[in-house]
């Protein structure tokens, strides 16, 4: 392949961002041939690692780990899913949290006026739209947290998935707008239909009194929106999926009982009700998120890269060929 080949010729160590739908073939399997087509080590970051893999996903994953020098994820719960799901070796893979930005921690009163939401209590979720993210569960528990907190703005940030868009259009969307119809929640809920940049974003999570994550799948095992929310020191309501689990116990955030609207809403209540609590919360995930800074992971991924090369032999390797996979 040319992209190795080029590679070869110019790098000592390649990094792999890996999603099944990023990479060309059944499951993305063409990233098969092009880290078997690499003379050089290679660093492999699984971005997801599912509980129960196809045996054609799981054939994938467990062949780019044997293939790749050292395999990054960003949970010690996908680290041990790669060892009792896949068979990778533990030695083998690094746990390199997700990066957040360094911002300041902001009182969400000095940045609501900044968006027009000042007097509001605003819960706020983010990311590209799409049904895996479970947002009509959170507008499903919001009639309760209306009755209780009449000021409650839940903002839904982002624009819809452009694989979602192609399949169906924007049917997601309007059936979530159909839902706030439905409960009268007109007032009650904003939705921001557009990709925003960095800066508008963190002013987003500025002006938030809380974050929530109602991800409907609990072996989820990497929530990057979550993470910002940690670094921006928002105090996060989330189901209890793998990733939140982790990285939200010590007082980080709180779990809610299950995937139900009614246990979402209660988290809410509680959170939005007690105004030390919240804050207390928030400083914990802040303190805990300056480990997750992009400096620190920047580092921490170069000196896993200076290891590999130090490593690595002169003539690397021969050309490798991938082993066919049977579904």
């Amino acid at each position: 392949m040319q992209t190795a080949e080029s590679l070869n010729r110019a790098v000592d160590v390649v990094s792999i961002q890996h999603e099944y739908g990023i990479w060309g073939g059944e499951d993305g399997d063409h990233v098969l041939d092009f880290v078997g087509a690499l003379r050089v080590p290679a660093v492999a970051t699984l971005h997801t690692v599912l509980r129960e893999p196809t045996p054609h996903q799981r054939s994938v994953l467990t062949q780019l780990a044997s293939l790749a020098q050292s395999t990054v994820v960003m949970s010690r719960a996908a680290a041990n899913l790669l060892s009792s799901v896949y068979g990778v070796n533990r030695n083998s893979v690094t746990v390199i949290p997700h990066g957040v930005p360094n911002v300041p921690l902001v009182d969400p009163i000095v940045a609501k006026p900044l968006l027009g939401i000042e007097g509001r209590d605003v819960v706020l979720s983010f990311g590209l739209l799409g049904p895996g993210k479970g947002y009509e569960l959170a507008i499903a528990a919001l009639p309760a947290v209306v009755a209780a907190h009449p000021s409650v703005l839940y903002v839904i940030l982002g624009a819809t998935h452009p694989d979602l868009i192609a399949l169906e259009g924007e049917k997601y969307r309007r059936s979530l707008e159909a839902l706030v119809d439905q409960l009268g929640l007109g007032g009650h809920v904003q939705f921001v239909d557009r990709y925003v940049g960095r800066n508008e974003l963190i002013r987003w999570l500025e002006a938030a009194d809380v974050f929530v994550t109602p991800y409907p799948n609990l072996s989820q095992i990497v929530s990057g929106t979550m993470s910002y929310a940690m670094g921006a020191g928002r105090a996060v309501v989330s189901t209890p999926y793998a990733y939140a689990t982790e990285l939200l116990a010590d007082g980080r955030g709180v779990l809610v009982d299950g995937v139900s609207s009614g246990a979402l809403a209660d988290g809410l209540n509680s959170v939005l009700g007690d105004d030390a609590m919240r804050a207390a919360i928030g400083r914990r995930a802040y303190a805990h998120s300056r480990r997750m800074l992009w400096p620190a992971v920047g580092a921490a991924y170069a000196s896993l890269f200076a290891e590999i090369v130090s490593e690595a032999s002169p003539v690397f390797a021969p050309l490798r060929t991938r082993v066919p996979i049977h579904a």
